[in-house]
């Protein structure tokens, strides 16, 4: 008997049973660990919240500038694009 022999029997279970249960095992360790926000990302996202906030103040400020030039410039703007 050779090694090839006496190895191919636990290669075949290897194979078989347990590298897949690892394959799967790991994936989902990386799923659940992705699933977190690190600080990074969880300050990134409070900075980009904070900018669209300001952006929706300067959104209806610039409106209701608008609305007190030009009263009707929604209308205006509807009938423009149909």
């Amino acid at each position: 008997m050779n090694v090839f022999e006496l190895m191919f029997v636990p290669m075949v279970l290897f194979m078989v049973v347990v590298a897949p249960i690892w394959i799967t095992m790991h994936y989902r360790s990386l799923n659940r660990s992705s699933r977190s926000l690190s600080e990074d990302d969880r300050q990134s996202l409070d900075e980009m919240l904070a900018t669209v906030d300001r952006l929706s103040h300067r959104i209806v400020s610039l409106e209701s500038i608008l609305d007190a030039d030009h009263p009707n410039w929604r209308e205006a703007e509807k009938s423009r694009s149909e």
